[in-house]
């Protein structure tokens, strides 16, 4: 039977079929299926609000216009920063999406060539179990580079500058301009402008090492100044010749 056409239709037409839908579809699903898909509001850290707050000190009037200002109560005020800086970043993916970032830019750090080593931890599958994973944002090539550890390597600063003119910081940079992010120089970014910065400033911030590249180390000894050595006195000449 199995050398028959019958035989080979089951084996590799059916057969294989059946297989890699359960390898590659049934068992991972199952093996996730505890793992409970984030939210946006639920997305939200104090990495990442540290740097929508920045955006607010460097950008106050954009910031004002696309956000408005915080109330004053402590707790009002915490709810209010989470409640728009979850407004921004869900705007943000969408322009990330939109815009087709993802065509240049995967998220996605592979355990192979020493990928880590470039671009921070390897990918976990709980990463990309959230609402911003919809579509998914491996991406499909690597024209520029992987952003899925690049929140906080950069400043907002930097990140509104690369945005309005990506030249002005990366020489023959095929990164096309994105003025329409602004409101004629870069800082004056709109609220496009601060969403696309604090989507990107999102991508890594869960990570425990933040940005995952900082590791604090004291100077070695060697690196330390040289303390001055006291000149010798004359009653230390006079001991040395008795």
């Amino acid at each position: 039977m199995f050398e028959s056409k019958a035989g080979v239709l089951y084996i590799a037409g059916i057969g294989f079929f059946l297989l890699s839908f359960v390898s590659n579809a049934l068992v991972p699903a199952l093996m996730y299926d505890d793992l409970k898909e984030q939210t946006v509001p639920e997305l939200i850290n104090s990495n990442l609000r540290y740097q929508f707050e920045d955006m607010a000190r460097r950008y106050p009037e954009s910031f004002n216009a696309a956000y408005g200002e915080p109330p004053g109560g402590e707790a009002e005020h915490d709810e209010w920063w989470n409640e728009k800086c979850a407004e921004a970043l869900r705007y943000g993916h969408k322009l990330y999406v939109g815009e087709g970032c993802w065509h240049c830019h995967s998220q996605f750090v592979r355990p192979v060539s020493n990928e880590e080593e470039r671009w921070g931890p390897v990918a976990r599958s709980w990463e990309y179990q959230n609402e911003l994973n919809r579509p998914v944002m491996f991406g499909t090539r690597r024209v520029g580079p992987d952003l899925s550890r690049e929140g906080g390597r950069r400043s907002n600063d930097w990140h509104a500058v690369h945005f309005f003119k990506p030249e002005t910081l990366s020489q023959n940079s095929p990164m096309p301009e994105y003025p329409w992010f602004f409101d004629g120089s870069p800082d004056k970014p709109n609220e496009r402008g601060l969403a696309i910065m604090t989507y990107v400033q999102w991508l890594g911030s869960w990570q425990e090492s933040y940005p995952y590249y900082e590791d604090y180390q004291e100077a070695m000894d060697w690196l330390k100044p040289v303390e001055e050595e006291e000149e010798p006195t004359e009653e230390d000449d006079e001991g040395d010749d008795e």
